[in-house]
């Protein structure tokens, strides 16, 4: 596999990341309620992990060759991104109010949650099913399998990085600061919730 598609994949990849979206919120909200941000984040590059299965399997041929599957998936992600940022406005982030953050259930839950978050995430959708087959090449020397696992890697890796930090930000810039916590919760709530309306007006109106 050519590095400089890697490489391109990897540019498209990050720049879409850092755009502030529903794992950029579950991130900021592990931060100020969690004692660890690792389950949250963990649950999230599972999600990562099971759209590159997914595509590796062929899913996103099926999907290129038929537009209304893309369609509903992302409409479904959108109506989860919306029910997301509802109920993170009805319920902004305080830092140290989530009880028994540190057991194993609490973990688990927030291991799942971060599953359902970004494997219904309109923008990984959009990235998986879309975007990352036009970076390999069926005719090249990599089995195409092997070529979509190293880019989904390469993008749950670049996650990994970055939601991460996130989380250790907010846990450390915001928690102090409980008003400036709640501002910023709430911001993401509403952003979640325009950028799912409009995804799924966008859809509906093709």
């Amino acid at each position: 596999m050519a590095v400089s598609s890697i490489t391109a994949f990897w540019a498209v990849s990050v720049l879409l990341i850092l755009v502030p979206g529903a794992d950029w919120a579950y991130a900021i909200n592990a931060g100020l309620r969690d004692r660890s941000v690792v389950p949250a984040v963990g649950g999230l590059l599972l999600g990562y992990v099971a759209l590159t299965a997914v595509v590796a399997a062929g899913v996103a041929a099926v999907v290129a060759s038929t537009p209304s599957v893309l369609t509903a998936l992302t409409v479904i992600g959108a109506l989860y991104l919306v029910w997301l940022g509802a109920t993170t406005l009805a319920r902004p982030a305080v830092a140290g109010t989530a009880a028994q953050e540190g057991d194993g259930a609490a973990a688990g839950a927030r291991l799942l949650k971060g599953v359902g978050i970004s494997g219904l995430n309109p923008k990984a959708l959009l990235l998986f099913l879309a975007l990352l087959p036009q970076f390999t090449a069926p005719d090249g020397s990599w089995p195409l399998a092997a070529q979509i696992g190293t880019l989904g890697l390469v993008h749950t890796l670049s996650c990994a990085a970055i939601y991460l930090s996130v989380g250790v930000l907010a846990r450390t810039v915001l928690r102090a600061r409980p008003a400036a916590a709640r501002a910023v919760t709430r911001l993401s709530g509403a952003a979640m919730i325009v950028i799912g309306v409009l995804l799924v007006a966008e859809r509906l109106a093709v």
